[in-house]
């Protein structure tokens, strides 16, 4: 049998899907990914995992780790997306849950769209319940859920890394030292680093100064060739500096930490109040309450925006001042802390 030639009708079905075909991928070309470091990356983000993810520009394909990456822009994200993830990258986390918890999951075009809304939603939610004003469970339950539902995100160790935050705001230092472990499978570097940091910090807050020392140790006797790597060797001798006050060696403690002071950036502000308030608990350790505060003072006055590390500072403002003769003081701490972080200890 012959064939019989196409229709003109099928012919222009063919165009149209052809055409469909040609705008959907040119669609995709407009994603934009922002590495930490370096110009945005144009292009189809063809793949994700937890491992980060797959960029195709035309024959091009670019690898971008997961922990090397600051945020992507897809292409058909809704103005509240947009808007949502800036506020939250910004720490502005009421105003990003705000345009987020508009959004219409289903009217979304892309699972990675759909992904990245639910991940930033859980993540304000995370921050404000941290600083106090939300609930801490419920929001290890809703990154926990975004967790499980998206195993193939880029997102997926920095949801890790919250839920360990939450776990050691609980004082759930099991919990903690699980979701921080989690974080050593990461492929940045970095981010394994910051896996040690943490559960140093975490046996540190449950007074097991061996452990804690023993992970700190294993940071400060690297050779860091980043930026980022670094900074986490600094923190990790704050909490080194912490650690040994802690265990009668206050005087190595305080010379550890006075070089960090001494050479630290006033903008990093995550830094600049963690080493406060180790520097506070050295003061405290010697039995320099003057000192203490001080420090205290420092973290309270100048970056009261790392709300975890202030409302730290503040609730020891409240043991302190009545020890110099001003409980007036400690009642405006106190009432501070009340405001600020109402479900601080909680």
């Amino acid at each position: 049998m012959s064939k019989q030639p196409f229709s003109k009708i099928t012919i222009t079905a063919l165009s149209l899907a052809s055409l469909l075909v040609n705008a959907s991928s040119v669609r995709a070309q407009s994603d934009r990914v922002y590495p930490l470091t370096g110009s945005a990356i144009i292009g189809a983000v063809a793949k994700t995992d937890a491992q980060g993810i797959q960029v195709k520009r035309g024959s091009n394909t670019t690898n971008l780790l997961a922990g090397e990456i600051r945020k992507i822009l897809f292409e058909g994200d809704p103005s509240a997306l947009t808007k949502g993830r800036e506020f939250a990258l910004d720490g502005q986390h009421e105003e990003a849950l705000k345009e987020l918890n508009g959004i219409d999951l289903d009217s979304l075009p892309r699972e990675v769209i759909k992904a990245d809304t639910e991940f930033y939603k859980a993540f304000s939610q995370s921050q404000l319940a941290l600083a106090g004003r939300g609930d801490k469970k419920a929001a290890a339950a809703a990154m926990l859920g975004f967790a499980s539902k998206h195993r193939d995100s880029w997102h997926f160790y920095e949801a890790a890394k919250v839920v360990g935050d939450l776990a050691l705001s609980l004082g759930n230092t099991k919990d903690a030292l699980k979701f921080y472990g989690a974080l050593s499978r990461a492929p940045a570097v970095p981010t394994q680093i910051e896996s040690v940091y943490w559960t140093g910090m975490t046996h540190l807050a449950a007074n097991d100064i061996a452990a804690a020392n023993t992970e700190f140790d294993k940071i400060l006797v690297l050779k860091v060739d980043s930026v980022a790597a670094a900074r986490l060797q600094s923190l990790a001798k704050a909490g080194k500096a912490t650690a040994l006050a802690k265990s009668d060696q206050a005087d190595e403690g305080l010379d550890l930490i006075s070089g960090l002071v001494a050479d630290m950036s006033s903008s990093d502000v995550e830094m600049a109040a963690r080493v406060y308030n180790s520097q506070g608990a050295i003061y405290e350790a010697k039995g320099d309450i003057e000192g203490a505060i001080l420090a205290y003072l420092h973290t309270h006055l100048m970056f009261s925006s790392q709300s975890d590390a202030h409302a730290i500072a503040l609730s020891k403002l409240v043991e302190l001042w009545p020890k110099v003769g001003k409980p007036q003081r400690a009642a405006e701490a106190r009432d501070e802390l009340k405001q600020r972080y109402p479900g601080f200890g909680s």
